[in-house]
């Protein structure tokens, strides 16, 4: 297996604001993006649980994305001016760099919840062959 280019590897602060549900966001939210594909480490960064830290590589999945994700699923982030204009940056130099180097923008979400829905113990799976599921 080849290195990592460690340009491809970025480290970004995720802020979360309330009021919401869960007082924990960010130690929950940390468990949902372990799963992603691409997501390298998450950890929360303060005891008060509304900064997380994520490190991920870019030309698998983008800040934006990760976020898109988060806001998807119900939780609040930070939209203060300066978390906007850093948000801001970080997804034009990731959106470019993704597009020098041919990266994909798949659809993240959706991956996310199709993983979420195929571990998930629910009684509606067919056991039947695939053959058998197309015969009539």
């Amino acid at each position: 297996m080849g290195t990592t280019n460690p340009d491809r590897i970025k480290h970004r602060e995720v802020l979360f604001r309330g009021p919401h549900l869960d007082p924990h966001q960010a130690q929950s939210a940390a468990l949902l993006l372990s799963d992603l594909d691409g997501i390298l480490a998450v950890r929360l960064a303060d005891a008060t649980h509304h900064i997380l830290h994520v490190t991920y590589d870019v030309h698998i999945i983008c800040l934006q994305h990760i976020e898109e994700i988060l806001v998807e699923v119900g939780y609040h982030l930070d939209n203060n001016l300066l978390v906007k204009v850093k948000r801001a940056i970080y997804y034009y130099t990731e959106q470019v760099e993704r597009e020098t180097h041919g990266c994909q923008g798949g659809n993240c979400t959706r991956n996310l919840f199709i993983e979420h829905y195929r571990r998930h113990n629910h009684g509606c799976r067919d056991e039947r062959p695939e053959h058998w599921r197309r015969y009539l």
